[in-house]
């Protein structure tokens, strides 16, 4: 089972990363971290691992939204997004915050639903 919303791209990695900023703000999103996972497992422990990235992308006005109806909801925030690179193959996955505790919340489910609906669609619009 794979958590999240996830597609594979056929595309080199580099290229997805660089189309997928303009495919998060189509939806609201911006991206206000990224991890480079290879890079720190290199660094910290001397381990050699494949091209894995973590953005933290976030609706501003969803956010707002979400801290409102639960303030500790911030936990959760941003939405992770993770590009790795699998052969020739680049696999994007977004969290699902319906897999999460805001789909239980009558306050956080509408927009739960509302995200969840946003980042699929940022994965549809990749090539």
């Amino acid at each position: 089972m794979t958590p999240g919303i996830q597609r594979v791209v056929a595309l080199p990695f580099e290229t997805v990363l660089a189309l997928l900023p303009d495919a998060l703000r189509s939806e609201g999103f911006g991206v206000l971290t990224e991890i480079d996972v290879r890079d720190t497992l290199r660094q910290k422990l001397g381990i050699d691992f494949r091209r894995y990235k973590i953005l933290g992308a976030c609706n501003p006005a969803l956010a707002h939204r979400a801290l409102q109806a639960e303030l500790g909801i911030g936990v959760m925030l941003p939405c992770n997004v993770v590009v790795y690179a699998d052969g020739d193959n680049t696999v994007v996955t977004a969290v699902d915050p319906m897999e999460t505790i805001a789909a239980k919340s009558d306050a956080l489910r509408p927009i739960a639903e509302e995200v969840r609906a946003k980042l699929t669609r940022v994965l549809e619009r990749l090539p």
